[in-house]
């Protein structure tokens, strides 16, 4: 068992619990793993040596120190788990961590010494960093709003924790040509950007009411950004694992391991063409009978009981109480009309906790705001949480009622910007302040380009607005799908950074086009400012930037930024 003693549970929130069989696996593994650290640190296993083995235990070797990716399984927490990574992040870290989109957090000063006992108050917790690094199938996300939303067809979460245990350590999965990303959806909207990824998943029901699953294939970011195409439109679900199984068997044989930048599922899909990678498959389905991969009705009954809806209250009079206090507060009304979102359970709302205030660097949370939000967690939420792929943390089940003492501790925190889906709400990577592949700084571009856009909001009101920053072409600021995308590039040894316009991650998912020649580090945030004032001068009444980008063209905004004075 784990070192650090176990931590119960809240009893209300809907999480997956560990088992025995669990937690006896991950002291095993950390058993494993420190002597492994402590051979390296013996000198006994060179650098080159120990990053295979580190990798598969989600630590990065970062410009400045080691980096602990923490796995938070399709984005969901509970107050202890959140609790206890505030803990680590002031015990063990610089009292912060940064979640990130793919909905985990990374500890980016972590000491090599202190893994271990990391990896112990992790355990604690049931939670791990195996899978967040390596050429294995990595988290799978889902909608921050899943088992919330009012929308929803299905809950994914009950899929998304199926897949976490069909993919972890999966015999045959475990060395990919790359890296391999599920996203999975239960509602149409699309929320996840789910076709940036390798697969995505959507929960769908027949005429009968039956579930069964879309699944799109080769969707990826990069250098070669591609979005997922359709491979099945419905696929029941007793044969999901079988379709997902022979999915990863073509790609694991045929996959480009002898060229890094040709590795991906999306290359294979691209060359093959659609359809002859679904021949592929549908040949390997046929060799695969369906009774071993059966996903057998009582098997997703008892996965979809530890995600069953808590013990909500009787809605009473909770909507006329929230009216009556956002007309007595326009602040509170403010954050109500950007970060709350409907439920399918009357006299309740999800909560958006922005992580992106004005000149703040996205997804950072202190020690202190975790311990915090977790607190507010078990008073509001039934003690859970969702962390966002935009980098922004969710409080799934508030009554209406209770959202003004919601707001009021938020307030408190530093955490109630009301800006989730605007313009300062910027996805932005660690860039070159952290990241060794990063050519670039995405952190003090986000700051500036949030003040520019916090400025220009207070007299326009821009509205719906993604901006996106990556510090280098591995795209993990998602800036090739962003109504206004960032890249940092080297340009004869310094920075400067390209913008692309009109991209989209949802159900209207586009790649943005490149708009010119790129900026220095200095003119970017001008150069953006200069975007928006154009957007403001040729808007349609509640026209969102990116469609009227795509009603005039890129014509004005590129005389905009590059016309002579």
């Amino acid at each position: 068992m784990p070192e650090a003693p176990y931590i119960p549970q809240p009893e209300h929130a809907r999480t997956y619990r560990y088992d025995a069989v669990d937690r006896e696996f991950l002291a095993q593994r950390i058993a494993e793993f420190r002597d492994q650290v402590a051979r390296r640190l013996a000198g006994e296993l060179t650098e080159d040596e120990f990053k295979p083995l580190r990798l598969m235990n989600g630590l990065y070797l970062q410009l400045h120190a080691y980096m602990l990716r923490v796995a938070v399984p399709y984005g969901v927490l509970n107050s202890a788990q959140l609790r206890q990574l505030g803990m680590i992040a002031r015990r063990w870290d610089r009292g912060w961590g940064h979640f990130t989109t793919r909905q985990n957090i990374q500890f980016n000063w972590t000491q090599l010494t202190d893994v271990p006992a990391m990896l112990d108050a992790l355990a604690a917790v049931d939670m791990h960093a195996i899978q967040t690094s390596g050429n294995c199938i990595r988290n799978t996300t889902t909608d921050e709003f899943a088992g919330a939303a009012a929308d929803e067809i299905a809950d994914p979460r009950v899929y998304a924790e199926i897949l976490r245990q069909w993919s972890t350590l999966h015999p045959e999965f475990t060395w990919l040509p790359r890296k391999f990303k599920i996203a999975i959806r239960g509602a149409e909207a699309d929320r996840i950007a789910s076709r940036t990824h390798d697969v995505a998943v959507q929960v769908k029901r027949d005429a009968a009411g039956a579930v069964g699953f879309t699944i799109q294939v080769g969707g990826g970011m990069g250098r070669t950004p591609i979005l997922a195409v359709p491979l099945f439109e419905f696929v029941p679900e007793a044969e999901f694992l079988r379709t997902m199984e022979a999915i990863l068997r073509v790609y694991n044989a045929l996959g480009q391991r002898e060229n890094i930048y040709r590795a991906r599922i999306k290359i294979l899909v691209r060359d093959l063409g659609r359809d002859g990678f679904l021949d592929l498959v549908q040949q390997e389905l046929a060799r695969m009978p369906l009774a071993p991969y059966r996903l057998a009705p009582e098997v997703v009954q008892a996965i979809r009981a530890h995600f069953a809806p808590p013990p909500f209250a009787p809605a009473g009079d909770a909507a006329a109480a929230l009216a009556r206090a956002t007309l007595a507060e326009p602040e509170f009304a403010a954050w109500v009309a950007l970060n709350t979102r409907p439920h399918r359970q009357a006299g309740y709302a999800s909560a958006v906790i922005s992580l992106k205030p004005v000149g703040g660097i996205p997804g950072d949370a202190t020690a202190a705001q975790m311990e915090a939000v977790a607190d507010l967690a078990e008073r509001f939420a039934f003690g859970e949480l969702r962390v966002s792929h935009t980098q922004n943390l969710v409080l799934p089940h508030v009554r209406q009622d209770e959202l003004y003492a919601l707001w009021q501790g938020l307030l408190a925190a530093g955490l109630a910007t009301a800006n989730f889906g605007q313009g300062s709400d910027i996805i932005a990577c660690p860039g070159l302040d952290y990241c060794a592949l990063a050519n670039a700084r995405s952190i003090p571009i986000s700051q500036q380009i949030s003040r520019v856009v916090d400025a220009l909001d207070r007299t326009h009101v821009l509205g719906e607005l993604q901006i996106k920053i990556s510090g280098c072409i591995n795209a993990c600021g998602h800036h090739h799908v962003a109504h206004i995308g960032i890249l940092g590039v080297d340009k004869h040894g310094a920075e400067a950074y390209q913008i692309t316009l009109g991209g989209a991650p949802g159900n209207d998912a586009a790649i943005g086009e490149l708009i010119g020649p790129s900026f220095s580090y200095e003119a970017v945030a001008g150069a953006v400012e200069k975007i928006l004032l154009t957007h403001i001068g040729l808007r349609a009444p509640g026209e969102r930037f990116v469609d009227t980008y795509r009603r005039v063209g890129q014509a004005p905004f590129k005389e905009a930024l590059y016309a002579r004075a």
